[in-house]
């Protein structure tokens, strides 16, 4: 008998709350849009009580995407439950995420709290939240170090209270997938009504084993997997949602399961949560890394020459890696650019399209070529992007073997243009230097990448930036066949962004101040 496992996706919740991996609402709205190409069954969408912008872009993509269940997190507090439902019920199938601890290490050290206590937090929680919706999660926090016979008390108990969905996770990736399966079926068999809802896995990758505790769970009966795209999360990330499809789709000699996902849209998926957040994959990474399907070694090449099967378990196609791309240039027109930015999984406003056009046809006077990521760096430069506080109006930089290297900026500055010039060890190090004191910024750079969109010596730099100012960090980008060009552009993005978070923070504070609460 073959069984659907069902896709609980977490990357915009677990996923984007791990460091580097911040997204604004504008960024979670078009990633969501692509998990629902991809066919997620269940979308979290994120932490509503969190913060006001996770509550807004929550709320947003409630609204918006509909055939994807939409779950909201929440701690057993009323006002996260309230706060949850506040977000999702407009759904067209809203469910409720609760959480507790209840691991010994857990009660002891952070929740100051006895077993019976958190159960009958745990029960209050799910009766408080089933007058909302009857589609309610449970979640036994640090699940796989809890003790085995309280672990299937508080799951008895969840039932009994009313959810539909009990989820067992490995928060910190300790578990070994023997003992993980063992885990499992001690919980099935020793939980009254357990075969009357859904079991759930929720694995980290602090090991290594996420990927494989996970599948150790579902032969051992899970029926739902949590996952992320490109296993981003927390400290070492969560389980792959790429690697656990293609384990199952590969693999079903040994995983007789199946799942509902569009598998072509994993890499097109993969892609665009790398190029929102600037932070590419490594080129080993399974299933959707640059080197997943190529060959170097020469018997390789060999042997898939002769028969793919050789060396590659796996058709490209299948994840939707296409083998070359569809060109467009400066003789395009706007329907055919239209288009392609709708097959690349963009549902953008005519004004937004014409926009773009226009920016588009600048870049292909200078380009010979312009492929896909040329057009996604458009969408994130131009559609994507936060206010802009400040705006680059003009660059110079003289640098070389007998000079000192010297940049000369022109910025909008509130409405303001203002120049200035200054020195550094190098092009890069002087514009940035100029910026920083046009600025008035304290912000340190902990992180600074360049990478080549295409190839070609005409090829756009990408280069990515990572800022922090005040315990805030987050992410820049910027992109231009000047590399010093593009370098300026990250470094500002990444001002305007910083400018953005502590504004919003400013913002939200106030509120609570006025007692402000949803």
């Amino acid at each position: 008998m073959t069984d659907k496992i069902i896709i609980f996706d977490t990357t915009l919740r677990d996923g984007e709350q791990s460091p580097g991996y911040s997204m604004n609402t504008a960024e979670k709205m078009y990633l969501a849009s692509q998990l629902e190409k991809l066919r997620v069954d269940v979308l979290e969408a994120g932490f509503p009580s969190s913060s006001e912008g996770d509550f807004e872009a929550v709320q947003m993509i409630a609204k918006k995407i509909r055939s994807v269940e939409i779950a909201a997190l929440a701690r057993t507090f009323k006002e996260d439950i309230n706060a949850a439902w506040g977000a999702i019920k407009e759904a067209a199938n809203p469910r409720i995420h609760i959480f507790i601890a209840t691991s010994d290490i857990h009660l002891q050290h952070k929740l100051k709290m006895d077993r019976n206590q958190v159960i009958n937090k745990a029960v209050e929680a799910v009766k408080y939240a089933k007058q909302f919706t009857n589609n309610i999660e449970f979640s036994a926090e640090d699940g796989s170090r809890t003790d085995r016979d309280f672990l299937s008390r508080i799951f008895e108990a969840a039932i009994l209270a009313g959810a539909t969905i009990v989820n067992l996770p490995d928060t910190v990736g300790y578990a070994i997938p023997v003992e993980f399966a063992e885990l499992i079926a001690y919980v099935k068999d020793h939980t009254p009504n357990i075969g009357k809802v859904i079991l759930s896995v929720h694995c980290h990758n602090d090991l290594g084993l996420a990927t494989a505790n996970t599948l150790a769970g579902v032969n051992a009966g899970a029926q739902q997997v949590e996952v992320t795209v490109n296993g981003i999360g927390e400290r070492a990330g969560n389980t792959s949602l790429e690697e656990l499809v293609m384990a199952l789709h590969t693999r079903k000699d040994y995983l007789p399961y199946f799942t509902t996902i569009n598998t072509k849209e994993i890499y097109p998926s993969s892609h665009l949560l790398a190029m929102i957040t600037g932070i590419p994959l490594q080129p080993n990474k399974a299933i959707v890394g640059s080197n997943a399907f190529a060959h170097e070694a020469g018997i390789h090449q060999d042997g898939v020459l002769k028969n793919k099967t050789t060396y590659e378990i796996m058709e490209p196609a299948t994840i939707g890696l296409e083998t070359n791309h569809l060109i467009i240039g400066k003789h395009s027109g706007r329907h055919a650019f239209g288009d392609r930015l709708q097959t690349l999984g963009y549902d953008l406003s005519e004004s937004d399209i014409d926009h773009l056009f226009k920016r588009f046809k600048e870049l292909a006077d200078k380009r010979k070529e312009i492929v896909n990521e040329d057009l996604e760096v458009l969408v994130a430069e131009e559609i994507l992007r936060v206010p802009d506080t400040f705006k680059l109006k003009y660059l110079n930089v003289i640098s070389g073997t007998a000079t000192v290297p010297t940049a000369t900026v022109q910025l909008e500055i509130g409405g303001n243009i203002e120049q200035k010039a200054g020195f550094g060890i190098g092009p890069i190090d002087a514009t940035f230097n100029t910026i920083a004191k046009m600025a008035g910024t304290e912000s340190k750079l902990l992180r600074f990448s360049i990478d080549s969109l295409t190839g070609g010596t005409d090829a756009q730099g990408n280069v990515t930036v990572r800022l922090e100012e005040e315990g805030v960090q987050t992410l820049g980008k910027g992109t231009d066949p000047d590399i010093i060009v593009a370098s300026a552009k990250a470094y500002i993005n990444g001002l305007n962004r910083l400018a953005h978070l502590k504004q919003k923070a400013s913002s939200q504070n106030n509120k609570r101040g006025c007692g402000f609460l949803h």
